[in-house]
């Protein structure tokens, strides 16, 4: 039985990992022993070497930092120690990558930055189109190539813009155009209302492009610096994309709605709870422990429910080092990584009053009421579907 803090209901927007070894990706340090007691200082060592990180011999820093190693290699074990011998060549596993010499409250303060404001528009869409008979088994955006490669945040918080232009581009190029790479720090710089790489919302995000009809531009006229800038998207280009609109749902327990809008308008930018992935290196994450509350974003671009354990497949933003290169697989099922809130791109909204709505109230699944932060094992979805560009 998983300890009570830690939460093994994961719903809605969680992916899995297919029953099979991951093909083509390995970590050079690799996972953690539960048999091993103790890490070596020349481990550590090696580690330094393996992600180019420099610390000054016997100084502070370099303490704290083999400290926080330390710790890693400790939550590494206890993450690992839920792996059940059934299913172990699908399950979650953890182990040492670029983020193992962080402690965790670092690591929550420099990567886990998306939030959701009080204020926020609330949307009642109309019925699903379509069923989940009718849906395919497995379906990746990546295989029609329309979804952009992983990017890197870096130090920056800005985790909340990476999936906004994500589901942006993917929106763009599934309407028929070439696949861009668009500006995240044009939205980083310019989307005034959040706080750039201080973290932000992308509910706010999209507020703003869709009321300002800001046209994105690509990244390589406005490149990504990793850090929060001066805006200038008021500046000459020949090229910009804008959204006509957006959609946001909340979602709870209602899995084959939210498969329909992924498959039916592309990529969904979603808002996950993200704590526990700080160690992940592939597999399906199926428990976790919970910080209580959604803290990162994401971009969902398919799943997968052909093998033992459904799974969604999502793109994050912490480079092709991190996961699956770069990817996450999460269980379907029971919210297993918080999927608070989702969105993709474009549809037209209507601003209506938000309901007071508990956790278990059917209604929610029927009537796909956006509520943020009113139940915490719901999603919110944000549905692009229509963007024009000059």
């Amino acid at each position: 039985m998983l300890p009570p803090s830690c939460v093994y209901s994961f719903t809605g927007l969680c992916l899995l990992f297919i029953a099979a070894p991951l093909p083509g990706h390995s970590h050079s340090l690799g996972r953690v022993s539960t048999n091993s007691t103790s890490l070596s200082y020349s481990t550590f060592l090696q580690f330094l070497k393996s992600h180019h990180k420099t610390y000054p011999a016997g100084s502070q820093t370099f303490h704290n930092r083999y400290k926080a190693f330390l710790e890693s290699i400790q939550r590494q074990k206890y993450l690992n120690s839920f792996t059940t011998s059934s299913n172990a060549s699908s399950e979650a596993y953890y182990g040492i990558n670029q983020f193992s010499d962080l402690s965790a409250g670092e690591f929550a303060r420099m990567y886990l930055r998306s939030h959701f404001t009080g204020n926020y528009e609330t949307i009642e869409p109309g019925k699903s189109p379509a069923s989940e008979r009718s849906l395919p088994l497995r379906f990746d955006w990546r295989d029609k190539h329309v979804v952009m490669g992983v990017k890197n945040q870096m130090s920056c918080g800005g985790c909340w813009a990476f999936s906004v232009v994500g589901a942006v581009e993917s929106a763009y190029a599934i309407q028929g155009h070439q696949l861009e790479d668009l500006s995240v720090q044009q939205v980083i710089d310019c989307s005034y209302m959040n706080s750039g790489c201080n973290g932000g919302s992308t509910v706010t995000a999209l507020r703003w492009l869709n009321q300002t009809q800001a046209k994105l531009v690509r990244s390589s006229e406005y490149p990504f610096k990793a850090q929060s800038g001066i805006c200038h998207y008021f500046s000459l280009s020949d090229f910009g994309v804008s959204i006509k609109g957006y959609e946001a749902y909340a979602f709870s327990r209602c899995e084959e709605e939210m498969m329909a809008k992924l498959v039916q308008y592309g990529p969904l930018t979603v808002i996950v709870d993200a704590v526990s992935w700080q160690d992940y290196l592939g597999g399906v994450i199926q428990h976790h422990c919970s910080s209580g509350h959604a803290n990162h974003a994401v971009l969902v671009v398919g799943y997968d429910k052909t093998g033992d354990i459904p799974y969604w497949i999502i793109q994050n933003s912490w480079g092709t080092t991190w996961g699956v290169e770069g990817y996450v697989y999460v269980k379907m099922g029971n919210n297993v990584c918080d999927y608070y809130r989702m969105k993709k791109i474009p549809r037209g909204f209507r601003i209506r009053n938000t309901p007071t709505i508990g956790r278990n109230n059917p209604e929610m699944c029927r009537k796909w009421i956006a509520i943020l932060n009113k139940c915490s094992l719901d999603l919110i979805l944000l549905v692009i579907d229509e963007v024009g560009s000059d």
